[in-house]
């Protein structure tokens, strides 16, 4: 199996809406049910998934298909912080995708953005979710009531951070392929 991490493409608009049609779950976290469709998936690659000063998106690949995500979004340079947001398909979930690709873009926002902390929230019925931001390096910071709202639903949402100054995980990074194949790792400059 063949991972790596690279820019989301228009490209990868069937991926998505693949991805989307085999975890229904998607859909309610990305906020659109019609993303099972290649347009609607290409428009939302467009506008949500393309990097710009605030947002360095990755497709989580294996063997060259987009099977995840994986992001820094709400760049803040004021304060060097960034959100961190992952998914991946229901059926590539349980094999260290997520933890790995979230721990490769969060040293990719210490060494090469020069970020200082990175935040994420899970909603707290979802433990996997917690496992990968544990894994990743994200310590648990404290319960938000009532944050998020999916349909008429509310949750509360456990937020975690991690800051440069932590010591790194145990974990394999993913590559990340930024053009023509080249690769970047920690400590290379993009």
């Amino acid at each position: 199996m063949n991972v790596s991490l690279s820019p989301w493409s228009t490209s990868d608009a069937d991926a998505l809406a693949a991805a989307v049609r085999e975890s229904p779950d998607l859909a309610v976290q990305l906020g659109d049910r019609a993303l099972g469709q290649a347009p609607v998936a290409l428009r939302y690659i467009e506008r949500y998934l393309t990097d710009d000063d605030a947002t360095v998106a990755f497709a989580i690949r294996v063997d060259g298909v987009a099977v995840g995500h994986a992001a820094l979004s709400h760049v803040e340079r004021r304060h060097d912080s960034a959100w961190a947001s992952y998914w991946v398909t229901a059926s590539r979930r349980g094999r260290g995708l997520a933890s790995r690709s979230l721990a490769t873009v969060a040293a990719h926002g210490f060494d090469d953005l020069g970020l200082f902390r990175l935040e994420l929230g899970h909603r707290v019925n979802n433990p996997a979710s917690c496992r990968v931001a544990s894994a990743a390096g994200f310590r648990a910071e404290g319960v938000e009531r009532s944050k998020l709202r999916y349909g008429s639903d509310r949750y509360d949402v456990e937020t975690h951070a991690r800051l440069s100054t932590d010591p790194a995980p145990r974990i394999a990074l993913v590559p990340i392929l930024m053009a023509a194949g080249a690769a970047w790792r920690s400590g290379d400059t993009p």
